[in-house]
């Protein structure tokens, strides 16, 4: 399996600044446990949070980055317009993008999907259990039938999104709820794939698995070398009969 896989982990990062609950959790921020993560499987990785410059993700950054994975809560509409557009086209060029728990408000993802991304949701301490309902997916390799999570928000269903073009996991919660959670998509030439845990004061990104599927799903959503892709008006590939005006 690929592990040149260049990702860049993005974060708000603004409730581990605020909030010595989430800070205990996450000391250095959600984005750097992510990252060790995923640098223990073997990708390179970068960070970029909110307020740095240009959020830490200027053109040459995109550039230089196959997979960007994104976290965020509490100040989607800080992110610019701007810089959404940006990502978006890189997005449609090809680059993938892994959004991760309460990223389903983005302005990037609401952008891709074209839908409200709303859901149920609760902060009550259920047991979360993902089943892998796609085992053959490369985002579920290593894993078993399920996740499972002792301690996490529940997000329910409907989940206004549109239909997944896969979906690998759907989680089940104490309270009866259900939820698809791991849902992909593609988007021009970029691959995106949405999972659904990670409340911020909780050690969700600690657990190995959560890891695994995050590292899977970076594997997954890089670009691949294919077919040139080429739009616009071109002169036709053949010059003869009604192409060349002859009769």
């Amino acid at each position: 399996m690929t592990t040149d896989v260049r990702v860049t982990v993005w974060n708000e990062y603004r409730h581990e600044l605020s909030d010595e609950k989430v800070r205990s959790v996450y000391p250095d921020g959600i984005h750097a446990t992510i990252a060790k993560g995923l640098q223990g499987a073997g990708l390179t990785v970068r960070t970029a949070t909110l307020d740095e410059p240009e959020h830490g993700l200027p053109q040459d950054v995109l550039d230089a980055t196959d997979v960007l994975v994104w976290w965020g809560h509490m100040a989607h509409n800080a992110v610019s317009d701007e810089i959404v557009a940006r990502v978006y086209a890189r997005v449609l060029a090809g680059m993938g993008l892994v959004v991760l728990h309460s990223g389903h408000f983005s302005k990037i993802f609401k952008r891709l999907m074209g839908t409200s991304c709303d859901l149920k949701w609760r902060e009550g301490g259920d047991r979360e259990r993902l089943w892998v309902v796609a085992p053959g997916h490369p985002i579920a390799e290593g894993l078993g039938e399920y996740i499972q999570l002792d301690e996490e928000e529940m997000y329910g269903e409907h989940f206004d999104i549109p239909a997944p073009e896969t979906l690998v996991f759907v989680s089940w919660f104490t309270g009866g709820e259900v939820f698809r959670s791991g849902c992909c998509y593609t988007r021009g030439a970029g691959k995106i794939f949405y999972f659904r845990p990670g409340h911020e004061t909780l050690p969700t990104y600690h657990h190995p698995d959560v890891q695994r599927v995050i590292a899977n799903a970076a594997r997954w959503a890089a670009p691949r070398p294919g077919a040139q892709r080429i739009f616009g008006n071109r002169p036709p590939l053949e010059t003869s009969g009604a192409a060349s005006g002859k009769k």
